[in-house]
């Protein structure tokens, strides 16, 4: 390297350092869950399969499969749309849920129950419910939509080999069951890693560990496998997914409240 190189190297490097130690702990920590977000735009629509295994504290275990699609955000105040179905056991299959990302805004949620045929909204008061018996609640299936919280950067330390920044995420929206969030997001790919949730009494409720991430073809990274641990009852649930599929065919009207009743 020449000393022009190297020079020009060591400024960039004390600029980028300068900047950084200029932001707030609130602008660094919004950054950071931006850099993330950017990280996996462009997908368009996605679908996945999966099992959920339901664990209590005796080790007695239950098993489901289901399938998520995913269509990409579209507009200002918008995120990410889903739809998730089951197929077994027998007393969830075709139990299907959509799931309407908003940012501000609370999330619009319809759950459709075979055995009465209908399809039912899920009300803001509910969001903090299990969702199917599961350590998952209906807002943590909703996505985690950049503003959708206040974010302040805590600190960068190393977790399980891996230097990651921890932000505290507190929800901006009403009727959250959580006080705050701390989301771990790696340095290198910039992926979520870890979360932990706080109850509205500030106690440490659950924590959630996104594993084995593999990077598809056009830079999008996946986890293979989420463990969602309930620190209060013991219980777990633990979701383990196949392979992903891209650009798949599906639009808008796959993702309104009529079409889970052809699902």
């Amino acid at each position: 390297m020449s000393l022009f190189k190297a020079s020009f190297a060591g400024a960039l490097a004390l600029t980028l350092t300068a900047a950084v130690l200029a932001q707030t702990p609130e602008e660094r920590g919004f950054a950071i869950a931006e850099r993330n977000d950017v990280s996996d735009a462009g997908f368009g629509t996605s679908s996945v399969e999966l099992t959920m295994t339901l664990a209590d504290p005796s080790g007695r275990t239950t098993t489901r499969e289901l399938r998520i699609d995913t269509l990409e955000k579209e507009g200002e105040g918008n995120g990410d749309r889903t739809v998730t179905v089951f197929y077994s056991p027998r007393d969830v299959e075709g139990t299907a849920l959509l799931t309407h990302s908003r940012v501000i805004e609370s999330d619009d949620q319809w759950l459709f129950l075979p055995a009465l045929n209908r399809t039912r909204r899920i009300s803001s008061a509910n969001k903090s419910g299990p969702f199917v018996g599961s350590e998952f609640a209906f807002e943590d299936i909703a996505g985690a939509e950049l503003g959708k919280y206040e974010y302040t950067y805590l600190e960068t330390r190393e977790v399980d080999g891996m230097q990651m920044d921890v932000v505290e995420c507190v929800p901006a929206y009403e009727r959250s069951g959580y006080s705050s969030i701390n989301c771990f997001f790696d340095t290198e790919v910039f992926q979520a890693r870890r979360f932990e949730f706080f109850d509205q009494g500030g106690q440490h409720l659950k924590t959630l560990v996104l594993e084995d991430y593999r990077e598809y073809e056009g830079g999008y990274w996946r986890p293979h496998r989420q463990t969602m641990t309930n620190h209060i009852t013991g219980k777990e649930t633990v979701l383990e997914f196949g392979e992903w599929a891209f650009g798949v065919d599906l639009d808008a009207r796959d993702f309104e409240p009529e079409a889970l009743e052809r699902l």
